[in-house]
């Protein structure tokens, strides 16, 4: 839901006037939280406004967490050396209170509304504040003309900064470290364009950092990736070699033609029907395009071509079959529904489908789906394969069929008034993403991104950011799980590739250094050139702080918050430069490099989760399953895509 008219509440002792260090004790959290019981560090929160003018009532609201006692209320000038961290959500509209309880946070929600504490909550390596924005979104407030795009998000939240460091004045020269994931991935460039478009920016930015983030538009980061999760987990579609064909397929054929010349020619060569099979090479050749084929597009061109040229009228696209075989997930047992009449019945549709797949003339898109291919492999795994055909399709997370999952749910707890007493927070409804974060009612206003946000994708303008992050010692960090299907991480490597930074298009060399945990344990692949980090988390989905929350916590400390130096490149004198010195002589790579991380694929865990979420079976892949689809993806992929000029 919106939140229309909301407005922050005045609790009894707030100062008068403007923000200073006298707000400081009308923050702080001292009331009793509802079912906790343990310790907490001392914390402070509540709203803090935009100063938006003819807006009053537009804030966005914190809670923050010292890492020390004493570290948050600190006088100007003291700790300049400790940094300090902010989180956001995505959404986009999503309450960073709701990651505060399921990812990164002091406090854990359980499925049955009880708390635990996080032994790997960040404020251990920082002071660190979960902030909800924008205006509107949890507990942060607007007026119903309040809402806005990305422009204003970055402006508001500069003035937000402004009045904080009022509050914590030791915040303005202490190192500042935005981060945050998915649709914050948009956020978090639009505001840090806001800071360095301002002449004196009330802190001092030092990274930012953004996990499984929307920096691209949304063939970018949802429909890219398809093929890219089929040979991640092959599991999806049975290990079925026709079926991945045919994915590969709707990548290789020619899109810069109509409909009718697709239905009529059968053998042209192939190409790029979608415009997803972008090639990247170690430095990127040519400029990658910056906007994709838009799939909300294909299926009325498609169908406007087939009508007026062949009077063929096409399909339109099915909704996701979780919604259609509810029958299945009541079959009698997982492996056991294997033997009932439904699973047969759907053996049999999977083979006309299977027929319909690959009986397709080539350069032909299915009309029912177009270039909508996430949504294709996600209905077809829905349909026809074990375990996700009697369970859920978890897209944040490949390997989680459970059906139900336990909930991990926090509204129980911060719409309990205790807690908002507690908290300073505003009397409205909290909801983990509002509805129309920018004022749409509709979901698609501009023809290309459900999301209704009417701002360009932060991928326009990256190269432009990169060289003022540059400029400013500002470092960039984009990190991902490898399990998350809908903002895979193929998608973000097609935008690292196609950002100039230091003069140079992309990485010059492909993430192949491996990183650990603090217990030495693999955690995934790092790389560091010119300014700009990236990493890959196995086992991990779109959540990392929740899917290994320790590892993700040493790569705060290490790599977010720290200066470690795995993955970088190196020459053998200095750094490769921001400016790209050192390119040509004897470069190499703290850490090494691991010929075997350095293929396009990560392959993922072979244990498949499904039943309820308290009682949780897994199907585990044979070995020589695996080993044969090895063999068989070695001469699938073994042709090199074209280069996309």
């Amino acid at each position: 839901m919106a939140s229309i008219g909301s407005f922050p509440h005045n609790y009894s002792g707030i100062p008068s006037g403007d923000y200073s260090p006298a707000w400081q004790h009308y923050f702080e959290v001292t009331d009793p939280l509802p079912n906790v019981t343990q310790s907490l560090p001392r914390s402070f929160a509540g709203n803090v406004g935009v100063n938006r003018e003819g807006h009053p009532n537009n804030t966005l609201f914190f809670w923050a967490f010292e890492r020390q006692n004493g570290s948050l209320t600190a006088r100007a000038g003291e700790r300049e050396d400790e940094p300090w961290i902010i989180w956001l959500q995505g959404g986009p509209g999503s309450s960073s209170l709701q990651g505060f309880m399921t990812e990164n946070g002091p406090l854990q929600v359980t499925g049955n509304h009880s708390i635990f504490e996080n032994d790997f909550s960040w404020n251990k390596a920082a002071d660190a504040f979960w902030v909800d924005q924008p205006v509107g979104a949890g507990f942060a407030t607007t007026d119903a003309q309040g809402y806005v795009n990305e422009d204003q998000l970055g402006e508001d939240f500069v003035q937000f900064l402004t009045n904080l460091v009022k509050v914590f004045p030791s915040l303005a020269t202490r190192p500042f470290h935005l981060t945050g994931e998915s649709y914050a991935g948009t956020y978090i460039p639009y505001i840090t364009k806001a800071l360095f478009s301002t002449a004196h920016p009330p802190v001092r930015l030092r990274k930012i950092a953004i996990g499984d983030g929307t920096i691209g538009d949304f063939a970018l980061h949802e429909e890219l990736s398809t093929l890219n999760s089929l040979e991640t987990y092959p599991e999806i579609i049975g290990f079925d070699p026709d079926v991945f064909q045919y994915f590969k397929e709707q990548y290789v054929v020619p899109l810069s033609e109509s409909l009718g010349n697709y239905l009529c020619r059968q053998s042209k060569p192939r190409e790029h029907l979608c415009g997803y099979d972008i090639n990247l090479t170690y430095p990127q050749n040519g400029v990658i395009p910056g906007t994709l084929t838009n799939p909300f597009f294909t299926a009325r061109r498609f169908e406007a071509d087939s009508e007026t040229r062949f009077g063929i009228t096409l399909p339109q696209r099915r909704p996701l079959s979780r919604y259609t075989l509810l029958a299945a997930r009541h079959a009698e047992s997982r492996i056991g529904a294997r033997h009932t009449g439904i699973v047969k019945e759907l053996e049999k549709q999977r083979n006309v489908l299977k027929r319909n797949l690959i009986g397709r003339p080539n350069g032909t898109l299915d009309p029912e789906y177009g270039c909508f291919l996430w949504e294709e492999m996600t209905d077809y795994a829905l349909n026809f394969t074990f375990p996700w055909m009697g369970g859920e399709w978890d897209p944040y997370d490949i390997p989680d069929a459970l059906s139900p999952e336990v909930p991990r749910d926090a509204t129980v707890f911060f719409n309990d008034n205790r807690t908002r007493t507690a908290l300073h927070a505003p009397f409205k409804e909290w909801v983990k993403t509002i509805d129309h974060t920018f004022g749409n009612s509709s979901p698609n206003v501009n023809g290309s991104d459900p999301t209704s946000d009417p701002s360009p994708a932060p991928m326009s303008f990256m190269s432009e950011l990169a060289f003022n992050a540059s400029e400013r010692g500002v470092g960039i960090i984009i990190y991902e799980g490898n399990d998350d299907s809908l903002v895979a991480h193929r998608g973000l490597q097609v935008v690292i590739q196609n950002i100039t930074f230091g003069g140079i298009r992309g990485f010059t060399r492909k993430p192949a250094t491996p990183f650990t945990d603090d217990r030495g344990r693999f955690a995934g692949v790092v790389h560091q050139e010119r300014n700009l980090t990236y990493a890959l988390f196995q086992n991990a989905g779109h959540f990392v702080p929740h899917s290994v929350p320790e590892a993700a916590l040493t790569f705060l400390r290490e790599f977010i918050l720290g200066e470690n130096r795995t993955g970088l490149v190196v020459d053998d004198e200095n750094v490769l430069g921001i400016d790209g010195e050192g390119e040509g002589r004897n470069v190499h790579v703290i850490g090494g490099e691991d010929s075997v991380l350095a293929e396009d694929v990560m392959p993922g865990t072979t244990v498949i989760f499904y039943g309820s979420g308290t009682t949780a079976s897994s199907l585990i892949v044979p070995s020589e399953t695996l080993a044969s689809w090895s063999s068989f993806l070695a001469t699938a992929t073994a042709t090199t895509l074209p280069s996309v000029a």
